[in-house]
């Protein structure tokens, strides 16, 4: 439809404009051309009366004289000629204007029975093809909607057999799956008889551990809930590089989701080193081509590139392998979701959490594990709290041209003047902010940033 009608008729009024233009083009020809007969034919009229009048004031002028018994005969002869030539001038004004009010007549009836009809002709013409024109329009859209009809009915049969599909139990697994938290249910606290003296013990999978007596309480009264109803929403300030606010389950997909990318940014410049490195022996081979030593400074930045991505890499794995020791094992799982857990202990964390297991075996997390739990349950507060943005501190002006795909980062453009929201941290990102609804993360690199000194939390830099 757009190919057929719109773009079609689209060009077709293009056309009709300048044909039109054409057309009151040639009438405004025309209309000035009789003005101007009209006008000189008026002028000859004029000049032709003038000399009228001039011939008759000199023969009057000469009865006088010849009349006149004390003029001379000289003056009387000189009078009669001044008489002839005033004739004669009638005379030729006469001629002309008679010339002239011929071609008048002539052109004003061309004017009137053919030139301007004709005109009126053409654009009538003009028109009804434009009528025509439209009625085929019409014709093909009604075509091309009879058409898309049985395509559309073939839509709605998908629709109506896709909506008969739903299969409402698996949606849920797969919500359960993408957004479950790995958290370990409290076990059971064991009954604490005060009416003999004995040792207080907690269960293994006690929320508090055995350093305090009061500390479950407190926990469990406080900011456990977080750990309890672990819900998870976008944080208002800066995401943690290792992604700690997030629950153990979904910290792991974030942190694999990292390696996945740095690994595929290794292999990508990797294949850039050894694309360099068969160019600087194409050189070396043949120096006519260009010279090997030019390729040196761009190799030593690919290799610095690669090895700044690996130990990027072997960074975010440390923090995966960490929290993959923490989450419980798989059978664990499918036996709790089965509803056949039998409240036994944790597994087995790896080495860089073993000095947070407590005396009686049972795995606890102190200031680490109460961090995030602060973070959630702050989150789950705040689920319906309007965000305030955070004020801009600075402008920042983009050198290079960025393209933020990965979630948090924004794209900017070469040149691009933005709002600085939050400096770097150290990490080499720079948080800025294009509108209300567009914010994120750029390499600081990419960006020069200006920092407003009056603003709160901005730093000066020399």
């Amino acid at each position: 439809m757009t190919s057929q009608i719109t773009a079609e008729l689209a060009r077709y009024i293009q056309e009709l404009k300048q044909e039109r233009k054409s057309h009151f083009h040639e009438g405004r020809k025309a209309q000035q051309h009789i003005e101007t007969c009209w006008k000189q034919l008026e002028s000859s009229k004029r000049r032709f009366e003038r000399d009228c009048k001039e011939a008759d004031r000199a023969q009057q002028y000469f009865e006088k004289m010849d009349a006149d018994i004390n003029v001379t005969k000289a003056d009387v002869e000189k009078a009669r000629q001044q008489a002839q030539i005033r004739h004669q001038m009638a005379e030729d004004s006469k001629a002309d204007y008679s010339s002239i009010l011929q071609k008048f007549n002539h052109e004003q009836r061309e004017y009137y029975h053919s030139h301007i009809p004709s005109i009126f002709q053409k654009i009538q013409e003009m028109e009804e093809r434009r009528i025509v024109r439209i009625g085929e329009s019409m014709k093909t859209y009604a075509e091309v909607d009879r058409q898309v009809i049985p395509i559309i009915g073939k839509c709605l049969d998908g629709i109506v057999k896709a909506a008969e599909s739903i299969d409402q139990k698996n949606d849920s697994q797969l919500v359960i799956e993408a957004y479950k938290s790995g958290f370990e249910p409290p076990g059971d606290f064991e009954f604490e008889d005060y009416t003999q003296p004995m040792k207080r013990t907690v269960s293994d999978n006690s929320l508090s551990n055995s350093r305090g007596d009061g500390k479950a309480e407190l926990k469990f009264g406080g900011k456990s809930k977080g750990k309890l109803w672990p819900f998870i929403k976008k944080n208002k300030g800066a995401t943690p590089e290792d992604f700690s606010n997030l629950p153990p389950e979904q910290r792991r997909k974030k942190l694999q989701q990292k390696v996945d990318e740095l690994n595929k940014e290794i292999q990508k410049e990797m294949d850039q080193r050894d694309a360099i490195t068969k160019m600087k022996d194409v050189y070396l081979k043949n120096p006519q081509m260009g010279d090997p030593a030019s390729l040196d400074h761009k190799l030593t930045e690919v290799n610095q590139n690669i090895e700044k991505l690996r130990l990027e890499a072997q960074k975010f794995e440390a923090w995966l392998a960490e929290v993959e020791g923490r989450l419980p094992a798989r059978g664990d799982q499918a036996r709790r979701q089965s509803g056949m857990y039998d409240g036994q202990t944790a597994p087995a964390v790896n080495n860089c959490a073993q000095d947070r297991e407590s005396p009686d075996g049972s795995y606890t997390e102190e200031q680490s594990q109460e961090s995030e739990v602060k973070v959630l349950a702050t989150d789950f507060d705040d689920e319906f709290d309007d965000e305030e943005p955070l004020p801009a501190i600075g402008t920042c002006k983009a050198l290079y041209t960025f393209d933020g795909q990965n979630e948090g980062t924004i794209s900017v453009t070469e040149g691009e003047t933005l709002y600085v929201i939050e400096e770097d941290k150290g990490d080499g990102w720079t948080r800025i902010r294009r509108s209300e609804d567009e914010e994120g993360y750029v390499p600081t690199s990419y960006v020069e940033v200006y920092l407003d000194k009056n603003a709160k939390g901005a730093k000066t830099y020399i």
